[in-house]
């Protein structure tokens, strides 16, 4: 049976330790909008400057807000305008860049994967410009992080295309993601858990939705996403009982890297426990359960499918060639040989999490950075229903840390 969610308000334990309120980085406006770096040598305005005329600027309603989330495979853009309380997205870009390929063995990011990443970041760029953007946050993750040359490729970006990139931790990354698409969660009782599989890591964050807003209780993020577990396990593709047993040594890899966290994870009843998935492995799978000839966001996003129909379509991919795979409808030739790599990080995150039922959500870190731009720069009313006097500037917060209290071993 295949049931659709319909967003719903989720709520917060005030006694909980790490709350997703909408908060703001030091990144959060480094973009100036509609010029980007007109000079090598002139640095973008900062989220105070981006406020300072606030009687010319339009009103919030016309404002238009974007959020760049570059990660190991993929580079995204979404644009948007608040309208009441969500938002309506106004334009739109995703490329796979492959800015992590021959990370895990090179130590560094490669010429040609840097200059496919900048090619897609100059076409972001150019959309802030016509679209108007007035406030922007850009992001760069797992790839940037491990990268010994990841600080050196930021500068690049920023010289070429104007565009200030945050690399962000491990936590913020999963608070984002959570922050974008928790909404779309089924109501429940208990926590719940919330997943994205990267190019370059995993993030599992276990909440808590019994209040006002979700709550985090627990989370990890892995080094193992579709490109890193693709680059990090060789698989013999010569026979079908070769790819399985491939396909089965890259769910043990993913299941182990879980082990630590596992460990800490709640025990339920069977049908009691919530899950969320946001990802391009879960929304493909998710199409392939549909039998969709070719991806539909409006049919994916918050979808709920029963977890082991994603676990047949998963080990059937896995016994396949991979030039199978590339006439798959929703896989093609961009995932073809890296989807397996996903399906085996879905399958082990069910094992440490039997859900019977998984949502599925088109939206995450990019919807988060939304969602956090304009509660930070929503105008306040006071308790006559008139706006209070303030000065409208986001507050800047530095983000770091370490991969969580489940951090697991390194990779040998």
């Amino acid at each position: 049976m295949v049931e659709r969610q319909s967003p719903m308000a989720s709520g917060a334990d005030p006694q909980s330790a790490s709350p997703i309120e909408a908060r703001s980085s030091s990144t959060d406006a480094q973009i100036q909008a509609g010029n980007p770096a007109s000079s090598n040598n002139r640095q973008p305005r900062s989220p105070a400057q981006h406020n300072l005329n606030r009687h010319n600027r339009p009103a919030r309603a016309r404002r238009a807000y974007a959020a760049i989330d570059l990660g190991t495979n993929n580079c995204r853009l979404l644009i948007a305008k608040p309208a009441g309380d969500s938002f309506v997205v106004v334009d739109a870009f995703s490329r796979v860049v492959r800015l992590g390929e021959g990370l895990a063995g090179e130590g560094k990011l490669s010429q040609q994967a840097m200059d496919r990443a900048v090619a897609a970041l100059s076409v972001c760029a150019d959309k802030l410009k016509r679209r108007n953007v007035v406030l922007a946050r850009s992001v760069a993750t797992e790839a940037c992080r491990r990268a010994s040359n990841g600080e050196e490729f930021i500068e690049r970006v920023r010289r070429e295309t104007g565009i200030m990139l945050d690399i962000i931790s491990a936590e913020e990354e999963a608070r984002l993601a959570v922050l974008g698409c928790h909404i779309l969660l089924e109501p429940g009782q208990g926590p719940a858990l919330i997943f994205d599989i990267g190019g370059g890591s995993t993030e599992l964050v276990l909440i808590d939705t019994d209040g006002r807003a979700p709550e985090i209780r627990d989370w990890v993020s892995v080094p193992y996403g579709v490109v890193s577990l693709t680059e990090s396990v060789d698989v013999d593709a010569s026979s079908s009982e070769s790819r399985i047993a491939g396909y089965e040594k890259m769910r043990a890899t993913a299941l182990e890297s879980f082990r630590e966290f596992a460990k800490r994870l709640p025990h339920k009843d069977g049908d009691s426990y919530r899950m969320l998935g946001t990802s391009g492995t879960v929304t493909t799978l998710a199409s392939l359960h549909l039998k969709l000839p070719c991806y539909n966001r409006s049919a994916i996003d918050g979808l709920i499918v029963p977890a082991q129909s994603m676990r047949d379509i998963s080990q059937e991919l896995g016994a396949m060639h991979v030039d199978e795979r590339r006439d798959v409808p929703c896989i093609g030739k961009e995932r073809a040989d890296l989807v397996i790599a996903g399906c085996a990080i879905l399958e082990a995150i069910l094992d440490i999490w039997p859900a019977e039922r998984l949502g599925v959500a088109d939206r995450g870190i990019r919807e988060g950075i939304l969602r956090g731009l304009m509660a930070a720069n929503s105008v306040p009313k006071s308790t006559n229903g008139r706006k209070a006097k303030g000065n409208g500037r986001s507050r800047s917060r530095n983000r770091s840390g370490n991969r969580g209290r489940g951090r697991t071993p390194k990779k040998s």
